[in-house]
């Protein structure tokens, strides 16, 4: 690890003001400058195997080692494939459960399908659905809620893209009034059709949210491989917007702003 990274991945603890949050993810934090406002909610969109599993199970760490409550809903790996993958990164993560500060609950997303499916039917009319029966536990009242993945939840709802739409709507609005901060996992085939292009690709859930943080698989001109991270929005920040590196090791995640991709780079 190199020694300025090591430095940054022990610095920031604890967030500035109230009224922002940090990622706790070094090289990142310094990208979004004064933070990300509290109550936003982020989509980590990228390619398969390109590290956004990870990225969130970082901030999830984060929000602990400051005593927040965080909520981390596994649509795809069990619970203890997600411990596995914390372990390594913070040795106090089955105190952290222990202390039910952090929470990791696996679902079916057809069963949640199901059940939005019934609460529209039962409402008789597609506006307004109570989604907190769906998702969230009556007992646990969350600082943070990490999601994986959106794409899992798209797919249960078999084609019903307005219904998944009406869904994510009620799902943005209830984070925002309790203003409880999110980062919501997106699988896409190619991240470099996200944002600008989403109209075209009918996906809603870009406009929805308040930010969009893209992870790339590259390939450089020599032939290596790597990652690379671009802040492509964020409502109410002033973000360093650049493609820059990104490392994921046993010591966790680490961003380079100062080390932009080199041209003839691709991206996937």
């Amino acid at each position: 690890m190199d020694k300025k990274t090591g430095a940054a991945k022990r610095g920031k603890v604890a967030n500035v003001d109230k009224d922002h949050i940090f990622t706790g993810v070094p090289g990142l934090d310094e990208m979004l400058g004064k933070g990300i406002p509290t109550g936003s909610s982020v989509l980590i969109e990228g390619g398969p195997g390109s590290g956004k599993t990870m990225l969130c199970l970082s901030i999830a760490l984060h929000y602990c080692r400051m005593g927040k409550k965080v909520l981390y809903m596994s649509f795809e790996e069990p619970e203890k494939r997600l411990i596995e993958h914390l372990e390594p990164l913070d040795k106090n993560t089955r105190k952290y459960i222990s202390e039910d500060m952090l929470r990791l609950k696996r679902f079916n997303a057809l069963d949640v399908a199901r059940s939005v499916e019934a609460l529209l039917s039962e409402a008789k009319k597609e506006l307004l659905i109570d989604v907190n029966p769906v998702f969230f536990p009556e007992d646990f009242k969350p600082d943070l809620v990490l999601m994986d993945s959106l794409t899992s939840i798209s797919s249960a709802f078999s084609g019903e893209e307005s219904r998944f739409r009406i869904y994510m709507e009620q799902l943005f609005r209830y984070l925002e009034k309790e203003n409880i901060s999110s980062f919501l996992i997106r699988e896409v085939a190619n991240p470099t059709h996200t944002g600008r292009q989403a109209a075209e690709m009918g996906e809603a859930v870009s406009f929805l949210s308040d930010g969009i943080i893209v992870i790339y698989n590259v390939l450089y001109p020599d032939g290596e491989r790597g990652t690379g991270i671009e802040i492509l929005k964020m409502r109410g920040a002033a973000i360093d917007r650049k493609i820059v590196r990104m490392k994921i090791s046993s010591d966790g995640v680490m961003v380079y702003p100062s080390e932009p991709l080199p041209p003839g780079c691709t991206l996937t």
